[in-house]
């Protein structure tokens, strides 16, 4: 084993669990020691930095964060970083983030770039080079910006000034936006002598079902997307009075709740799978039960029923779900009786599909498996050079943040091949590491930990929201409420860093450490890793992160440090007869495009008050 590269800003990078699990990187536990200190609108920058939507992530991220973080290793539930993100959203002051907002150059650089779609992943594109100077021209078929999110995402979930005013943050740089434009052709913008082009058309194509009955009940049939779609843009107004969806995912849900809201009184979601494989968010299907929708899972679709040229109903298949070796699944038809459910309408949300009928075949753009574009994962470059993807468009459904990670690099790759640079030479993440120490035991941050189970995002009376399909379920956090869960964050982007020189090996961080992460141990040239993890005075399982390892110490050991179980308490730190532990913050930036950077941040952490 060599001593750990902590000089390799990917190492510590790793440790921020939220941070690194969030596809943005937005810096977590810094926006929310902002929130606890009451700077909402230095929280909301430090935000709008990486992930561009606050307001919008704040409440529909699908919070890849959470799972990560470090305080559901302590209790049963992970810090609400999702809705605490909607805390300084909600709080702001929009005079004031109007006015932070980046400063674009009266004198352009001559080049203009066109993108296709108006989501997040063609926003973020236009949000990283409009300050750089170029001239941008968006497109979208919708009467506003927002793509998908303004579609299919209800206003229950999403209100419309919300992302109206995200949206035009944006769009208010100077970007040209042609509205109400469906492009049919890209060769037609390829004409236009764009220097490079952007598609963030998203996964516009519902999938559907091909059963019997299907054409005869086309009328009362809907696929999920567009049936969204039409009531967003209030072209539907109103459904049977029972409603079947079909599929478990997050547009699903949307579908039951909408449903209930334009005047369904019974709505049954119906999933293949069983119920712990649904692709819904847990709190999406939390919210559905809780409005009255019935999910049945382990149902298989056989048959839409029609009488007299009506839907009434449909039939399906029990099944039971068999895994083999490798973990394949495959659905068996458990043998009894079929099962019979009545309806007027339903809505099927059973996947998404990328469609490009406006893309011709003859340009050198080309597709491979499932119709998707062959790009370069890393610059999303497609095999027409000046030609670019992202978002959900590139490689398929994901979600809003995702698009919005991959919009920042397809913006440094459209930056770098307009000037003729390699785009393979990615630029370098922005990091600093700075001690934390105010004196003999006093740090810049709260440190203790203390059991604190999370906070509930308050929710409409159900009775009064099922009525309004534009007001919104849940209320957020106040002010009080986002401090003390803001409190229960450990800080995990205060990393404990250890000076070999200054070490007396007395054991006393060993001692005092509550996780017994930390282990002085004697290894030799022969010692791999995994003898290492084996060895230690808690077993390092958790192979996806790292163990700290230090150089040899006078005695011939080395000290090591689980990552994983760290609660960044500082305690190793305070107990230290001699420093060799310092408490130091972790800063980490994804670099734009232009390497330009709104927000920096302080050198010391914010204490909580």
């Amino acid at each position: 084993m060599k001593p750990t590269d902590i000089s390799n800003p990917d190492y510590f990078h790793k440790v921020v669990d939220c941070q690194y699990a969030c596809p943005a990187h937005t810096p977590v536990p810094e926006y929310i020691r902002l929130i606890a200190a009451g700077r909402y609108d230095d929280a909301y920058m430090l935000n709008w930095e990486s992930n561009v939507f606050p307001g919008v992530l704040g409440r529909t991220c699908d919070r890849p964060c959470e799972p990560a973080c470090r305080r559901g290793r302590v209790e049963d539930q992970p810090v609400a970083i999702c809705r605490l993100k909607r805390v300084a959203a909600d709080h702001k002051q929009d005079d004031t983030i109007t006015a932070a907002m980046p400063i674009i150059p009266q004198q352009k650089n001559g080049k203009t770039v066109a993108l296709i779609g108006g989501g997040p992943a063609s926003l973020t594109v236009a949000r990283d080079l409009m300050p750089l100077g170029y001239n941008v021209d968006l497109y979208d078929d919708q009467p506003a910006g927002g793509g998908f999110m303004r579609s299919q995402i209800p206003s229950f979930r999403l209100p419309e000034s919300v992302l109206d005013q995200e949206v035009n943050y944006i769009t208010d740089m100077g970007v040209a936006t042609h509205y109400n434009s469906y492009v049919d052709s890209l060769k037609s913008i390829l004409e236009k002598q764009y220097d490079a082009v952007f598609i963030g058309t998203g996964a516009p194509r519902g999938r559907d079902l091909n059963l019997p009955g299907r054409e005869q009940a086309d009328n009362n049939i809907h696929l999920g997307i567009n049936w969204l779609g039409s009531v967003a843009f209030g072209h539907t107004k109103k459904i049977g009075k029972r409603v079947i969806v079909l599929g478990g995912g997050n547009t699903a849900m949307d579908c039951c709740r909408t449903a209930l809201r334009l005047g369904a009184d019974s709505v049954n979601c119906v999933v293949r799978s069983p119920r712990s494989e649904m692709k819904a968010s847990p709190w999406e299907i939390e919210d559905s039960e809780r409005e009255g929708v019935t999910m049945f899972e382990n149902h298989t679709p056989k048959e839409f029923i029609v009488r007299e040229g009506k839907l009434i109903g449909m039939r399906f298949e029990k099944v039971r779900a068999e895994y083999d070796s490798s973990g394949g699944r495959s659905l068996i038809a458990t043998g009894e009786p079929d099962v019979t459910m009545e309806c007027d309408d339903v809505c099927i949300a059973v996947g998404q599909d990328n469609a490009f009928p406006w893309i011709e075949r003859d340009l050198g753009l080309e597709f491979g498996k499932w119709d998707l574009p062959i790009l370069d994962e890393t610059t999303f470059q497609s095999t027409l050079p000046k030609v670019f993807f992202g978002g959900d468009a590139a490689f398929g459904p994901k979600n809003v943040i995702t698009a919005v990670a991959q919009g920042h690099q397809a913006a440094i790759s459209i930056d770098l091949f307009i000037q003729g640079a390699d785009l393979r030479q990615r630029p370098e993440p922005g990091t600093t590491l700075i001690s934390q120490k105010m004196g003999i035991h006093e740090w810049s941050y709260d440190s203790p930990v203390a059991n604190d189970q999370r906070y509930q995002v308050p929710h409409e009376d159900v009775a009064k929201s099922v009525k309004d399909r534009k007001l919104e379920v849940e209320i957020g956090f106040d002010a009080s409420t986002a401090l003390q869960e803001a409190s229960r964050c450990l800080n995990c982007d205060v990393q404990t860093v250890f000076e070999e020189k200054n070490c007396i090996e007395c054991d006393a961080c060993a001692d005092i450490c509550p996780t017994d992460c930390l282990t002085f141990i004697a290894v030799d040239s022969s010692t791999t890793e995994s003898d290492l993890r084996g060895q230690l005075k808690m077993p390092a399982n958790n192979t996806e992160q790292s163990v700290y390892v230090s150089d040899n110490l006078a005695t011939g050991r080395v000290m090591v440090k689980d990552e994983n179980v760290c609660l960044h308490c500082g305690l190793c730190a305070e107990r230290c007869p001699t420093a060799a532990w310092d408490m130091q913050k972790y800063y980490y930036s994804v670099t734009k495009a232009g390497q330009m950077n709104y927000y920096e941040p302080n050198s010391k952490a914010e204490e909580t008050p």
